[in-house]
């Protein structure tokens, strides 16, 4: 036997029977994918003989029901598929679909967000962190979560894994002292220490 039939996948088999119980035989409502993967799975489904179009929607086709109801084996009532695939897809002669694909490829090409130029290190989150630690006076915790948006934690952990780690900075820090209510008392300053000159 030269022809092969088309295999049902699990997940076309699933969507077949909850479309044949839940969907009065509709496959479009149970089709939970966006775009191209939803016509993808459409023409999938198409090509192996599981759907065809009725009053301009997708619905199930005796082959499929049979299948589903156990009453044939998919090698008894789908089309064989030949050794080379056809080039063209499909459903091209569909103009309703051709008309769906375009409006989607075009909504695509719009939804697409500019090409903006990617933000380099230097103007970077951790680069302005780094630019605070190098004022002599150092930057707090509560002055660079202010400037970043990072919650104290992820400051902390940027010291010790990117600055520390990665990069081989050296930190310090030191309290900062005052009477109980001068501004910043009680907090830590931190900065980048000077490299000790050989």
């Amino acid at each position: 036997m030269s022809a092969q039939t088309s295999p049902i996948t699990e997940r076309q088999l699933d969507l077949i029977t909850r479309a044949h119980c839940d969907a009065g035989g509709l496959i479009e409502p149970l089709l939970d994918l966006k775009g191209g993967a939803k016509l993808k799975m459409i023409a999938s489904l198409a090509q192996r003989g599981l759907i065809e179009q009725q009053g301009g929607q997708w619905r199930l086709t005796p082959a499929a029901i049979a299948i589903i109801k156990g009453e044939a084996q998919p090698e008894d009532v789908l089309p064989p598929t030949g050794a080379t695939r056809v080039a063209t897809p499909p459903l091209a002669s569909d103009p309703e679909l051709e008309a769906a694909v375009a409006a989607a490829e075009a909504s695509w090409q719009q939804d697409q967000p500019d090409a903006a130029p990617k933000r380099g290190r230097e103007h970077s989150k951790q680069a302005l962190v780094i630019e605070m630690l190098k004022r002599p006076e150092g930057a707090t915790i509560a002055q660079i979560s202010e400037a970043t948006g990072w919650q104290h934690h992820t400051i902390r952990g940027t010291f010790a894994g990117a600055l520390k780690k990665k990069l081989g900075l050296t930190i310090v820090s030191e309290k900062i002292e005052g009477p109980a209510g001068t501004p910043g008392a009680g907090q830590r300053l931190y900065r980048i220490a000077e490299e000790a000159t050989a």
